[in-house]
């Protein structure tokens, strides 16, 4: 096919594993030597326990890549071992199928159901979430995790509300659970607060949250980071377009300033369209002319002719 007209998928799978540098590692390098996939972003957090892998490729070989990550994450990561801050019930967390280039949400579904059903005969149950989900309370990842690891590892047995789409109802001895499905793009963006009072990150969380008030779209949570004079509110903001960035880092700011605390830094975990960009610069730039940037004004936009 000609250049812009493949069919490209990304796939951001969170692993159970953020210290092992050498697992982490292991489990990277079955994507990287898949062909026709190309790895964008890799994270890793102490204080989470997790990694991220941001990659994106055609759809049958993302649907291969997560297969064989998967598979390692099995043999390498044992659950009944793992403690971290971010909420997980298995080392194959979640894996999100997500268009990029010219393919549906639905096509995105039926691949997500392929990695699925490869798990269950793994050993591994999984759930569906977002726009795979088949209830609109499993939509949301927050009513999967309720119990998170722990808690989830006995209910699933006993509570009919708990039982998976794909697999027994019974966690893998060492894998535990998993999620996936297809989504619209998410954003990861963290924002670190000046003080070590993780009370206060998580009622600046709290009051961000969709849930309890906060922005739509967005879903947060506050945390402590070993090792640094501050605390994070993590951030997950599954449409920029309708709450864009600048709006959450405003009203994180608001929020903090009531306690008598600033916002000293900002993280990014994995990628972010250009659109996201675009539309914060514009609001803290205060753009006249033009009064909205557009990627028509990016002098890189015209170097692939």
């Amino acid at each position: 096919m000609e250049k812009g007209k493949k069919k490209i998928v990304e796939s951001v799978p969170n692993y159970s594993e953020g210290i092992d540098g050498k697992k982490i590692e292991l489990i990277v390098t079955e994507i990287r030597n898949t062909p026709n996939t190309c790895i964008v972003d890799v994270q890793s957090d102490s204080d989470y326990n997790r990694a991220v892998i941001t990659f994106v490729g055609t759809p049958e070989s993302v649907v291969k890549a997560n297969i064989k990550a998967a598979k390692k994450a099995i043999e390498l990561i044992d659950m009944n071992k793992h403690k971290g801050q971010h909420p997980r019930i298995g080392a194959i967390d979640v894996t999100p199928f997500i268009p990029a280039q010219n393919i549906t949400i639905e096509e995105c579904d039926t691949l997500a159901k392929k990695f699925a059903e490869f798990l269950a005969k793994e050993g591994v149950p999984v759930y569906l979430y977002e726009n795979s989900a088949a209830t609109p309370e499993r939509r949301n990842i927050d009513n999967i995790r309720v119990g998170e690891y722990e808690g989830l590892k006995k209910t699933i047995k006993t509570n009919p509300d708990h039982k998976p789409d794909y697999g027994k109802s019974e966690f893998h001895p060492t894998g535990g659970a998993s999620i996936t499905g297809a989504r619209g793009q998410l954003i990861s963006f963290n924002i670190n607060l000046g003080t070590t009072n993780v009370k206060i990150a998580k009622k600046v969380a709290k009051a961000i949250h969709l849930s309890s008030g906060g922005l739509v779209n967005v879903k947060a949570m506050g945390t402590t980071l070993k090792g640094r004079d501050c605390v994070q509110v993590g951030i997950s903001n599954i449409n920029y377009k309708k709450t864009p960035l600048y709006r959450q880092m405003e009203l994180v700011k608001i929020e903090a300033a009531r306690y008598g605390v600033q916002v000293v830094g900002s993280e990014l975990v994995g990628i972010l369209p250009l659109g996201s960009i675009l539309n914060t610069f514009d609001y803290y730039m205060r753009m006249e002319n033009p009064k909205k940037l557009e990627e028509k004004h990016i002098l890189e936009s015209y170097f692939d002719f």
